[in-house]
């Protein structure tokens, strides 16, 4: 999976996708926010808001099954693709958790992580949670 970058190495991160983000973690407090970050051709462009449906969803986050089902036929089908997904820490800083590195499937995704009113985003690799400098662009 490509995802865009400039020539430095930043992840390009549209800036109402980035208050979007910050949004949807100050209106699931004390509870963590979680969901699917959309993209075409490996650029972020949308997130696309999930139930938390994990039973503590203060401390944890399990994205609802059936939006990633409904977001991977809508990319089948010709729709955006998922290129990652986002959450929460509510009382933690917007790094990987313990828990996050456990759950986590090396599969190359972006994570974006909200905590202390900053977004930071991550590449899910395989030798662990790999930290991504980004730029805010306009949409």
């Amino acid at each position: 999976m490509d995802i865009v970058f400039t020539t430095d190495g930043d992840l390009l991160v549209p800036v109402d996708v980035h208050q979007r983000l910050l949004d949807e973690a100050m209106r699931a407090h004390p509870h963590e926010c979680c969901g699917i970050l959309l993209g075409y051709d490996g650029q972020i462009g949308s997130i696309q808001p999930a139930s938390n449906v994990h039973s503590t969803p203060a401390t944890h986050f399990e994205i609802d099954p059936q939006a990633l089902v409904d977001a991977h036929r809508l990319a089948r089908s010709g729709g955006a693709q998922v290129i990652g997904y986002y959450h929460s820490h509510p009382s933690g800083q917007p790094c990987p958790s313990d828990t996050d590195q456990e759950m986590a499937s090396a599969d190359g995704r972006i994570w974006a992580i909200v905590g202390e009113q900053d977004v930071q985003f991550w590449r899910d690799a395989p030798g662990g949670f790999a930290a991504l400098s980004y730029q805010l662009v306009e949409s």
